[in-house]
């Protein structure tokens, strides 16, 4: 694909002049406009995953003064959903935005950057990313594709999935068509279930035609706008595949480079300001959206039996064993990764999972 120039236009004075006869390089680029392109493996304007998009290019166009404007478009528009990555690389657009495990079989340490089963909390995530080298090896991994990636928002706990037959035992989960991506995927795997990777506008046609058995998405407030629930009757609780998924930004290197220092913070705290937005609406909307299911469509809500949980851990442990045993980018990565998940343990025992059981004890 041929690259694109990421430098737009400058801004010139009475008559079309430059403003000022002595301009040096760097007050010249300060004074230059930028208008990219954002693809995205979203439906355009899809809830808190489309609209969080908007919501960082809204910000970067108001941090900026207007000096920069990115134009977001749906899944499909410019490329497919899971084109993103390439599309970015390529300098096709300069931005996009999507979930680093869509990316396995092109980077395989990728999909550490937006969930684990069994791994660590939004928060905890977040901690690492900031403050715990996650961001460094985040950019210096998908440097080598030509691309510099931001965590910009978070969709908090995911819900299992939803299935068209009750689970009762492991052997009822032998042979079911699941949609989940990433490693969890591939715990699934282990275990007897069949997975595929296909975007999310493809879920509910495939559950409702018997392509699919069963399907993971996101959680609530995105599985009801996509009408999930008129296809599956079981809706599993077991959050043990993404207690956590990062959206990532990604932005083609070179047009990242071609920014001005003053843009590319502006870049940085739109995505953190995006980060906490998206993950304080899915608060909210998973609450008043799990409330409609369950109460206005008769969803019934499930958790998975034992067996199928611990079956799942042992599938989980030794799926990212296999990754790391096999990929030296993806052993440095998890290596971080669990340090500091062991790091944060002993605080988030007597912490946060401490006050929530004893706010259960007493009835709050």
């Amino acid at each position: 694909m041929q690259r694109r120039h990421f430098l737009k236009t400058a801004s010139l004075g009475v008559a079309g002049a430059v403003a000022a006869p002595f301009v040096t390089t760097s007050s010249a680029r300060a004074q230059e406009t930028y208008t990219w392109d954002m693809v995205t493996s979203w439906p355009k304007n899809f809830p808190a995953l489309g609209t969080g998009a908007n919501d960082f290019a809204r910000r970067v166009e108001q941090l900026s003064n207007g000096r920069m404007q990115i134009r977001v478009h749906g899944a499909g528009e410019l490329v497919p959903a899971l084109e993103v990555f390439d599309a970015v690389a390529a300098g096709t657009a300069e931005m996009g935005h999507s979930a680093s495990y869509y990316w396995r079989g092109k980077v395989a340490a990728s999909q550490f950057f937006t969930a684990v089963p069994f791994g660590m909390t939004t928060t905890e995530m977040n901690a690492w990313l900031y403050h715990g080298g996650g961001q460094e090896l985040w950019d210096e991994i998908y440097a080598n594709h030509n691309l510099k990636p931001f965590a910009v928002g978070n969709t908090g706990t995911q819900m299992a999935g939803w299935f068209k037959k009750e689970i009762n035992s492991l052997d009822d989960m032998q042979g079911l068509k699941l949609r989940l991506p990433g490693l969890a995927g591939e715990a699934m795997n282990g275990i007897g279930v069949s997975t595929v990777n296909i975007p999310g506008s493809e879920i509910f046609t495939s559950l409702q035609t018997g392509a699919l058995d069963a399907a993971d998405w996101v959680g609530p407030y995105n599985d009801m706008a996509f009408g999930l629930h008129q296809v599956a009757d079981y809706y599993y609780t077991s959050a043990w595949n993404e207690p956590s998924a990062v959206l990532e930004g990604t932005i083609n290197l070179d047009a990242w480079n071609a920014l001005p220092e003053d843009l590319q913070d502006v870049i940085r705290e739109a995505a953190r300001a995006s980060n906490l937005a998206m993950i304080s609406e899915f608060a909210f909307r998973n609450a008043q959206a799990l409330e409609a299911l369950v109460d206005e469509h008769g969803v019934q809500l499930r958790t998975f039996p034992e067996d199928v949980m611990a079956a799942l851990y042992t599938s989980s442990q030794e799926a990212i064993q296999r990754q790391v045993d096999n990929d030296e980018d993806s052993r440095r990565v998890y290596e971080s990764y669990s340090a500091f998940q062991k790091l944060l343990r002993p605080f988030s025992d007597v912490g946060e999972y401490a006050y929530l059981k004893n706010r259960d004890n007493v009835g709050g």
